[in-house]
């Protein structure tokens, strides 16, 4: 009998986390990768998964204890085959298929403004009212002191609305709350409040008296479809919403000239043929944006109250596209990486999201975000900043234009790519963003600046 102790693996920047759902007991067979307890952060909830399959013996956490990496979660006698598993950590965002790197042309990954499991702002709190609200139907599901039963999912969402999970009756198995049990909650209250406030956090100073969501019966004309929303974009909505409400946004569009970047990227996948190697203009982008982003390191910062925190180190985010929402891998030290070394990595993070096996920590410390619609068209848009950063680059599709030249006296064709720069103008003024975005379109029309 080998008896084998399971400990919390890599969980990212966490130094303490909350256990906060036992998934087994003693007795209990579980297969590779079968989750065994929840945690939560102020950032994320996450599941820890079994490295091997076997019986839980003893269980050494219960709930609302605190752990951390290395901090013993059971004993488990292994099964006689001893199928193990890598030791991964389950996030909510990470159950999607991003679209593959590869892109036709200059045309770089589809994707859209990306999003994170960073700290959710609560933005439309019921809060208070529902805290104290004395509704009828909530009646606490949970002995004193104990936590109560529900997902990491249905908690986070919980969170966000502001809402006290002790005082709601779960309609679940075992007395579990539902999702749609918090939204009847909030809806009882606003019933009896008359009124939403939607409190904006982040130092925004003050709240919006919002008038509540209106109330349509859509079936009344004509047919409907209702399907839940994706794990992924609950995750996301908030942070989206919050982001956008409390940083002043401001969009600066600019064009560059792609032409002889483009051809050398031709050439150098033609170099690669027999190693596999995919070089997606997406690889140039992230080397020229670290460029551009040393010569005007106030993009590369976060605003905390009133200090402006400048990093010293480039951590460049992608956002991907996915049927069921968006995730931001991020790709680390940016700066010092080649082209193709960065064609490497962006095609590995690319391989694991669609497997759905990024780590917390794979999406976690980025400076600045690159989102493309290069994929599918348009000629602009605007790209919601990843806060706590600062900026956001969104990238169109690349088109065929007449140039004039000034030499020739002639216009001539040319392939321009489409910038569009999304900035906090708290951090950043109007001048300050046309520059970054001058200069970015001048080392992606001569790539040799990135040696400057």
């Amino acid at each position: 009998m080998t008896i084998k102790e399971v400990q919390v693996p890599d969980i990212g920047d966490f130094a303490s986390v909350d256990v906060t759902e036992i998934l087994v007991k003693p007795g209990d067979a579980v297969k590779p990768e079968q989750s065994l307890i929840t945690v939560e952060s102020d950032k994320a909830s996450m599941e820890i998964p079994s490295p091997a399959a076997g019986v839980v013996k003893e269980l050494r956490v219960k709930v609302g204890d605190k752990v951390s990496e290395g901090s013993l979660v059971l004993l488990m006698e292994l099964d006689a085959d001893g199928a193990t598993a890598a030791p991964a950590v389950s996030a909510p965002a990470q159950s999607a298929t991003p679209v593959a790197l590869a892109a036709p042309a200059a045309a770089v990954p589809v994707a859209a403004a990306p999003v994170t499991t960073a700290p959710v702002a609560p933005l439309s709190p019921v809060v208070a009212a529902a805290a104290s609200a004395p509704v009828a139907e909530a009646v606490t599901g949970a002995a004193p002191g104990s936590l109560p039963h529900a997902s990491p999912s249905v908690r986070k969402f919980a969170r966000e609305l502001g809402v006290d999970l002790r005082q709601l009756q779960g309609s679940g198995p075992k007395g579990r709350i539902q999702q749609s049990d918090v939204q009847a909650y909030v809806k009882a209250v606003i019933a009896q409040d008359g009124t939403a406030t939607a409190a904006v956090g982040a130092g925004a100073g003050g709240s919006l008296n919002l008038l509540p969501w209106p109330k349509v019966d859509f079936a009344k004309f004509g047919p409907i479809e209702s399907k839940p929303l994706s794990r992924i974009k609950k995750l996301s909505g908030a942070n989206l919403a919050r982001n956008w409400v409390v940083i002043p946004h401001v969009t600066n569009n600019d064009e560059a000239d792609i032409t002889d970047l483009e051809a050398f990227r031709v050439a150098l996948n033609q170099e690669q043929a027999k190693s596999g190697l995919k070089i997606t203009m997406l690889a140039f982008l992230i080397k020229a944006c670290v460029a551009a982003l040393k010569k005007y390191p106030e993009m590369n910062s976060s605003l905390e109250g009133d200090n402006l925190v400048l990093k010293q180190y480039w951590h460049i985010g992608f956002a991907a596209d996915t049927p069921n929402g968006l995730v931001v891998p991020v790709i680390r030290d940016a700066d010092r990486k080649g082209v193709l070394e960065l064609a490497r990595e962006t095609g590995a993070l690319a391989a694991k999201a669609r497997e759905g096996k990024l780590s917390p920590a794979e999406m976690q410390g980025g400076t600045f975000s690159i989102s493309s619609l290069g994929g599918i068209g348009g000629t602009s848009f605007t790209p919601i900043i990843n806060a706590p950063e600062v900026a956001i680059l969104g990238v169109s599709r690349s088109a065929m234009k007449p140039v004039w030249n000034e030499d020739t006296q002639s216009f001539e064709p040319r392939l321009m790519l489409p910038l569009s720069l999304s900035y906090d103008h708290r951090v950043i003024d109007g001048a300050a963003g046309a520059r970054f975005n001058a200069y970015l379109a001048q080392v992606l029309a001569d790539f040799r600046r990135v040696l400057l």
